[in-house]
């Protein structure tokens, strides 16, 4: 359910209203005495951002040295109502030069009344793109004399805008040169069991573009997942090519994307912001391809020593490399020497979190660097409780490589002047929670 808000408040610190907006008439006028008394006045704000008095509830935020308030009567999204404060946020912001505080809130209230009453209907969020809303609610705000923002001009063709699907992109862009770049990021998740097994693994991702195109381009983007190729190969009577096919979860799209489309054709097609910005994340939990292998031995020897030794392998191309890795090896507290050798990289003892950093500046693929490591322990009278060893861990950065095995089949860009188009297609594999038992 949306938020159905019935009441909107904006307080200062000591609890004065600033201002406030009633949506429908089922609460009282004196809700604010409400939320002074039993939130405010008994110094629960920090403690949950919802608050249920009566039969009302209260969502509330601070924002500088403002609380907006949401009073509701109904079961409603708790989500969706912080969602339009941070929203409204913003939007008072674009307006007001960069700032909102009591002092942009009081001098600009008769503007933030205008915003109110378009921004949502009986309760219920509306529009709150602020460039938009610009196209008719022209009036300019005060300015806070400590922001240099440069004010925004009013773009044009606002009706089409308005009530047309492309609220995310004005028209009359024009570049000199009309490019597309496209970065493909993942971060893997690994929990590796001491001898190999594989307890826990997923790739989460993202595909970040950044578009310098003039017009009102529309865009086709092609992956090798698979509902997608097998609804390509009905569509045109052929069939399936060989190659490698994933099967995305999860899927969330930005909202320039076409579902309609997506859900019949299931390519991804879209009419793109300009500039930066996220046009979906997805998730991966089967056929994962692990950039790295480690290969840990920990030997206790007797009371006061240990050996380690720890071989890392790259499973990804001999011609790829990955940068900046760490591996963090853990060591018992009682630790008070140590003496290492690598084969590549460098390694030191970090008492502050009592493990062996072993960085490896670039690491080439099809490559097995070792370290090993002797660990001399302090001696002491009580008895040695058993040492639960934490899990290796591992921080890297692979450039060209997918864990997920995602591809861009192809990328089109159609625009009716016919200009011609450069694209750029990045990938990078981070690590997200990479761990290996030892």
């Amino acid at each position: 359910m949306p938020v159905a808000a019935s009441a909107v408040y904006f307080l200062n610190l000591r609890g004065d209203v600033l201002i406030n907006r009633l949506y429908r008439d089922d609460v009282g006028g004196n809700m604010v005495d409400a939320f002074r008394t039993h939130i405010m006045q008994t110094k629960e704000l920090g403690t949950c951002p919802v608050k249920q008095i009566g039969g009302c509830s209260f969502f509330y935020m601070r924002i500088s040295n403002v609380y907006i308030v949401i009073v509701v009567s109904t079961n409603a999204n708790v989500a969706c109502a912080f969602k339009f404060v941070v929203e409204a946020v913003a939007l008072f912001k674009s307006y007001f030069g960069g700032a909102f505080d009591e002092d942009a809130i009081r001098n600009n209230f008769v503007l933030i009344y205008e915003l109110l009453d378009e921004i949502m209907d009986f309760g219920y969020p509306q529009n709150l793109s602020p460039e938009i809303l610009k196209l008719y609610i022209t009036q300019e705000g005060v300015r806070s004399p400590f922001s240099s923002k440069a004010s925004e001009r009013p773009v044009p063709n606002a009706t089409l805008q308005v009530t047309g699907a492309v609220g995310w992109r004005r028209e009359g862009l024009v570049y000199k040169k009309n490019e597309v770049f496209l970065d493909i990021v993942e971060s893997v998740n690994l929990l590796m069991s001491s001898k190999g097994v594989v307890l826990r693994c997923d790739v989460t991702g993202k595909i970040l573009m950044k578009c310098f195109l003039s017009g009102m381009p529309d865009l086709k983007l092609g992956l090798n997942d698979k509902i997608g190729l097998e609804k390509e190969s009905q569509l045109k009577s052929r069939p399936t090519k060989s190659g490698k096919t994933i099967e995305l979860d999860d899927v969330t799209f930005h909202q320039c994307v076409n579902l309609t489309r997506f859900n019949s054709e299931k390519t991804v097609s879209f009419v793109p912001p300009d500039g930066e910005f996220e046009l979906m994340k997805y998730r991966i939990t089967e056929g994962v391809n692990l950039p790295f292998k480690v290969l840990p031995t920990i030997k206790e020897l007797g009371r006061t020593r240990m050996e380690v030794n720890v071989k890392v392998k790259s499973v990804f191309g001999a011609k790829m490399f990955a940068l900046g890795v760490v591996i963090k090896i853990p060591v018992p507290k009682q630790t008070a020497k140590t003496s290492f050798t690598v084969t590549s990289g460098r390694a030191k003892y970090n008492a502050a979190i009592d493990c062996l950093v072993w960085k490896i500046r670039k690491f080439p693929g099809q490559t097995e660097p070792t370290l090993s490591a002797e660990i001399e322990l302090i001696s002491t009278m009580t008895e040695k409780k058993s040492w639960t060893r934490p899990p290796i861990q591992m921080e890297f950065q692979v450039p060209m490589f997918t864990a997920s095995g995602l591809r861009v089949r192809f990328l089109k860009v159609w625009e009716k002047s016919g200009y011609n188009t450069v694209e750029w297609v990045r990938y990078i594999t981070k690590a997200g929670s990479y761990e290996i038992r030892c």
